[in-house]
């Protein structure tokens, strides 16, 4: 006995096709037409998209604040599998004088039996030595295929020399690693400056991280890479300063993987400005890099569409507003970084880019589910609605209309950053391998049933 999908469109990055999908235990295992059979169940499609679970390949769960976590791995994939994300990958983050093997043995006991989506990895690296580059190997071995290095923060900042050591065991090793792109170590000169000039403010956020300090870090890391002959991945690319310098890089024949994500293409440095009489709303998008202007985003926008970027995560990182954000009211270096969004990005990317005409339905697939698998070792698995693939399946009612409301949201945080927002679609049913868990928008388990994902190596497009 299986469960058909008749009477929809199937969505890829390569076109739209109207026939029906088969599904039998964890698995898709028939595409076609007239493919059910007896004492199958039959779901009735007409006028709905047939697409892959989204994946999101940047969040943060887990993240800790004045004592208080808002988004654990329970909440934050309930949110997830809600907005139509089937598959996350977060980052276990090594501590200095750490271990990997610490890190990813913490990030278990946070993640096992408590996901609503798949989940992965990818693992920090912020303490560079020759255990650290062992340690890697066996990494890899359980399955985590892509590491991160940070060009900023003090507890997570490496130098140079080790984010070239880094690439060349990458390299040795076939995986891929992603790097947070600003210039840390002026950031830290620029806000000692703003907080001795009594400038606490939000706003001040946005101020002492400039998009010229993106480009400087991500020209850096380019030329890096370049020595060594290896892709990279630049993790939430947020301005058109950081885009024109991939582009660059690009046509000297580096190989560069380029993310953005949802806020970069919706929000702008505006948000910092207060409107009302909460003169520290703004603390709500202090977030790194911090929104840029609207120039950005249109450019982010065109490099989704012309596929000089590749995916649109989420960087999802939870702080509550009271309690929280409210750390830095008399100082902006203690407002915790980070914001909520892996429950709307689909609904957002389809409402701002194909319903405006920014992008096609199959852009859309790409960038949110097909690119990710490919490029984190999950594809044929997972991204594609495919014969043999895990039966990750969204069927999305393209007219619906809502508002986004914090007080209807299921992320456990106490705002949205799109807040009043309209957005179009619906999630009739959302599978997770063959399980139905969403109906009507309303979630039909009782327990998380997410399993960790091992990965393969990355696939890199030629033309990235």
């Amino acid at each position: 006995m299986g469960i058909v999908i008749t009477n929809g469109k199937i969505v890829s990055s390569r076109g739209i096709l109207e026939k029906d999908v088969r599904i039998v235990k964890e698995k898709i295992v028939e595409i076609g037409l007239n493919i059910a059979k007896d004492e199958d169940e039959i779901i009735d499609a007409k006028g709905y998209y047939i697409m892959p679970g989204a994946i999101d390949v940047h969040t943060h769960f887990d993240c800790e604040a004045g004592g208080i976590v808002a988004d654990d791995f329970r909440t934050g994939t309930k949110a997830a599998i809600m907005g139509g994300t089937t598959t996350i990958i977060d980052f276990a983050e090594q501590i200095k004088g750490g271990t990997l093997r610490h890190a990813l043995d913490t990030w278990n006991k946070k993640a096992r039996n408590k996901t609503y989506t798949d989940y992965s990895y990818h693992m920090t690296i912020s303490d560079w030595n020759d255990r650290t580059s062992q340690e890697m190997a066996e990494m890899v071995s359980e399955g985590i295929t892509s590491f991160k290095m940070f060009f900023a923060y003090k507890d997570l900042q490496v130098d140079d020399g080790s984010i070239y050591l880094a690439l060349k065991r990458a390299k040795e090793l076939g995986v891929i690693m992603g790097f947070h792109c600003e210039n840390g170590d002026l950031i830290e000169k620029l806000r000692e400056e703003a907080i001795l000039e009594e400038n606490i403010e939000p706003i001040y956020h946005m101020l002492t991280r400039p998009p010229s300090l993106e480009k400087e870090a991500v020209s850096r890391l380019i030329t890096i890479a370049e020595i060594i002959d290896i892709p990279v991945y630049i993790v939430h690319l947020s301005s058109k300063e950081g885009y024109d310098e991939i582009k660059r890089g690009r046509d000297r024949g580096n190989k560069i993987i380029a993310e953005t994500c949802t806020q970069y293409l919706l929000l702008n440095k505006d948000c910092y400005i207060p409107k009302g009489e909460d003169k520290f709303e703004g603390a709500k998008y202090v977030l790194s890099p911090p929104l840029r202007d609207i120039e950005s985003s249109k450019t982010l926008w065109n490099g989704l569409r012309e596929g000089e970027i590749q995916i649109v995560a989420t960087d999802h990182c939870a702080f509550n507003y009271k309690g929280q954000k409210e750390l830095g009211l008399e100082d902006f270096t203690k407002i915790p970084n980070g914001g909520p969004g892996v429950e709307n990005r689909f609904k957002l990317i389809y409402t701002y880019g194909v319903k405006e005409n920014r992008i096609g339905m199959e852009k859309l697939v790409e960038i949110i589910s097909e690119n990710p698998a490919r490029v984190f070792g999950l594809y044929p698995k997972k991204g594609i609605i495919k014969e043999g693939s895990d039966a990750d399946i969204v069927i999305f009612n393209p007219e619906h209309v809502s508002l986004i409301e914090a007080e209807n949201q299921v992320q456990n945080v106490d705002y949205n950053l799109y807040e009043g927002f309209t957005q179009y679609g619906k999630f009739e049913y959302i599978f997770l391998r063959g399980k139905m868990l969403v109906r009507d928008e309303k979630l039909i388990v009782s327990k998380p049933i997410g399993k960790y994902q091992r990965r393969n190596r990355f696939c890199l497009n030629s033309r990235w």
